[in-house]
């Protein structure tokens, strides 16, 4: 089995609000990988004492840890019980129904000798590969479907569009938010390998249109998640003045990839 994973600050002088992690049992039948991207808040109050990075840390230990030692456990019910683990962590200091409250995306995948498991919230992807090759993109596109006018404004976006029907879900404090994740069951023998990323990294196909998923799973590949997010980087770069790609709401953003050949 071989396993690559990065994460990369978009600013070094800024926490990463990203998150992964790797699981794999001492039986060796299975693992689980976790890839969380943390909704960065506006400047302004959010009612909750705590960071995004302390939320994705808590919320991604939960879900890494549920997902191993609860088999018995339906991914979304796995993101439920670990949305309202980590709400409880901080549920007497902070007001939890703020549109703000640290929240973040989430992609969990779970697999054994049988099956692969996944689960996608939000704009983070999870791409799958069979044994002849083919590629395919396990996404929640709610948000590509939300009108740009809609997310234009933060504040109006939270009022409106955020974890709201019609709108986009990310994990926050409510556990019914697992039942809004994109879920499926295949067959192990159908999946040679996955690669889980944040947006940090789909930029790659989504803003910048270097090639589709099945491209950006070969170079993965080939060259690695840690080559791959300094691609992307060097496309920001490159990019930073002429500000072609307009939907980039900042020139660098965090960026996280996960690879595992099962």
């Amino acid at each position: 089995m071989r396993i690559e994973l990065t994460s990369e600050p978009g600013d070094p002088a800024r926490p990463n609000e990203d998150y992964t992690s790797v699981a794999l049992p001492a039986s060796g039948q299975g693992g689980s990988l976790v890839v969380l991207d943390g909704v960065t808040p506006p400047p302004s109050d959010d009612g909750c004492l705590h960071s995004v990075p302390w939320f994705t840390a808590r919320l991604g230990g939960a879900l890494l840890e549920l997902s191993g030692s609860r088999r018995d456990m339906a991914v979304r019910d796995i993101l439920a019980a670990a949305v309202a683990r980590t709400a409880d962590l901080h549920r007497a200091t902070c007001d939890l129904s703020h549109p703000r409250t640290p929240q973040a995306t989430v992609v969990l995948a779970r697999w054994d000798a049988e099956r692969v498991e996944h689960l996608v919230l939000s704009d983070s992807v999870l791409l799958v590969e069979d044994p002849a090759g083919t590629v395919t993109a396990l996404v929640d596109d709610r948000l590509d479907r939300v009108p740009r006018a809609s997310l234009a404004s933060a504040a109006v976006a939270d009022a409106t569009v955020r974890n709201r029907e019609g709108g986009f879900f990310t994990a926050a404090a409510d556990p019914a938010v697992a039942d809004k994740a994109v879920t499926g069951t295949l067959a192990r023998a159908d999946v040679r390998a996955l690669a889980a990323m944040t947006d940090g990294v789909t930029r790659w196909v989504e803003t910048f249109r270097e090639g589709d998923w099945a491209d950006l799973f070969a170079l993965v590949r080939k060259e690695g998640p840690e080559a791959t997010v300094a691609r992307v980087r060097a496309l920001e770069d490159a990019d930073a003045r002429a500000r072609a790609y307009l939907r980039r709401s900042k020139t660098h953003d965090d960026a996280t990839l996960v690879y595992v050949e099962l």
